[in-house]
């Protein structure tokens, strides 16, 4: 009799030694329009809860990203992991006041759900133009997993009431379902432990020389306040900017710049994944930077920073030709309407995150495949 209640005082011990293992993991919700390696970083990593995925409209209509999402973590094995569909449409923005927008002030380098055809000639394929409500069939197969009935402002908001002050917000998509949120509930971001986005943009600058880096780096040559997320849903990105959260960090586009997507990264990270994660990565195009990764590695890491500063944010809803575009004072200067201080991170080092991002992406396969060799965190592994 003794030992049988030894045997459970030990396995009592050892139940509430994992549970206290997995509380003690960083609680996140990823907010984004797709599946990208951001997200490969946070599900790969053991000290890190995903509480789930939430969608919105951005560079694909909410329904695309969405099934992307569910197709990504099928790929992962993550299908415990709930995806949220949110926002189909901006606040105010829209399809039809971005033509406008255009014929008086300009054409606009990329328009996400929006976008037909390139200006100009570019290294990067042409999307496909959908309607907000047209049937989505993905080229590598639709997801058999549902999402969850929520909507995914209600399900911000229910999380961070379930876990008070202890889940961070990754928000890497305009930042519609966080303004919802706020609006709904005006304690959402009080609740919140911490808003970390990638949107906005200061000065950027072409630092890398390949062709492809140059596209992307030309767009801020003459609007250097100008960035997707933001302009997609200028309205939330100010109401989000001016919420009470505990801790904001900005990522804006400006550290991107030395950073790519490249041919060689990508093989780096398919040799050291599962075999269902290795298959979607083979799948994703080169070229582009590294903007959601950042903000995830960002999150995980914060050393990988090498310059930041603590700026008020806001973003300018005035329908002109600085419709979207970054506003940012330094301490003191702000207009005081309602403008919240942000860590904004000017600059990181790539071959950190490149580093960081082949360890994330294969821990689980290191520990599913003993076989496999240990992944080396130096760059050119």
């Amino acid at each position: 009799m003794r030992g049988v209640v030894g045997l459970l005082f030990a396995w009592l011990l050892l139940v509430a030694g994992t549970a206290q293992a997995q509380d003690a993991r960083r609680k996140v919700i990823i907010d984004d329009e797709g599946f990208a390696l951001m997200h490969l970083m946070l599900l790969e990593s053991p000290d890190v809860e995903v509480l789930g995925i939430t969608t919105v409209s951005g560079n694909v209509w909410a329904n695309r990203a969405t099934a992307l999402a569910l197709r990504g973590v099928e790929a992962a094995g993550r299908t415990d992991v709930p995806v949220v569909q949110g926002a189909t449409w901006p606040l105010l923005n829209s399809e039809l006041l971005t033509d406008r927008w255009e014929s008086l002030y300009g054409r606009l380098t990329w328009k996400g759900a929006w976008m037909k055809r390139w200006v100009e000639p570019t290294q990067q394929s042409t999307p496909d133009y959908h309607g907000p409500d047209d049937p989505v069939v993905l080229p590598w197969g639709n997801p058999v997993t549902k999402p969850s009935p929520e909507i995914a402002a209600a399900f911000l908001i229910r999380m961070v009431r379930r876990y008070p002050g202890q889940v961070t917000i990754l928000a890497a998509g305009p930042l519609t379902n966080l303004a919802l949120a706020q609006r709904l509930d005006p304690q959402f971001a009080a609740l919140a432990g911490e808003l970390v986005y990638m949107g906005g943009s200061l000065n950027p600058r072409q630092v890398l020389g390949d062709r492809s880096a140059r596209d992307f780096a030309r767009e801020f040559v003459n609007s250097p306040r100008r960035e997707f997320n933001a302009r997609f849903d200028p309205e939330a990105a100010s109401i989000v900017s001016r919420s009470p959260w505990r801790k904001i960090t900005m990522v804006p586009v400006d550290p991107s710049t030395a950073t790519q997507l490249g041919r060689g990264l990508l093989t780096r990270l398919a040799a050291v994944a599962t075999p269902g994660v290795a298959r979607l990565i083979d799948r994703m195009e080169p070229g582009f930077p590294l903007w959601d990764e950042i903000a995830a590695a960002v999150w995980l890491d914060p050393t990988i920073v090498t310059d930041r500063a603590t700026l008020y944010v806001d973003y300018d809803t005035q329908f002109g030709p600085g419709y979207g575009d970054t506003l940012s004072w330094r301490a003191g200067y702000q207009p005081g309407l309602g403008e919240r201080p942000a860590e904004v991170v000017r600059a990181i080092d790539p071959e950190r995150l490149e580093a960081l991002m082949v360890r994330a992406v294969g821990r689980r396969a290191s520990v599913t495949r003993p076989d496999r060799a240990p992944v080396r965190s130096t760059p050119g592994n």
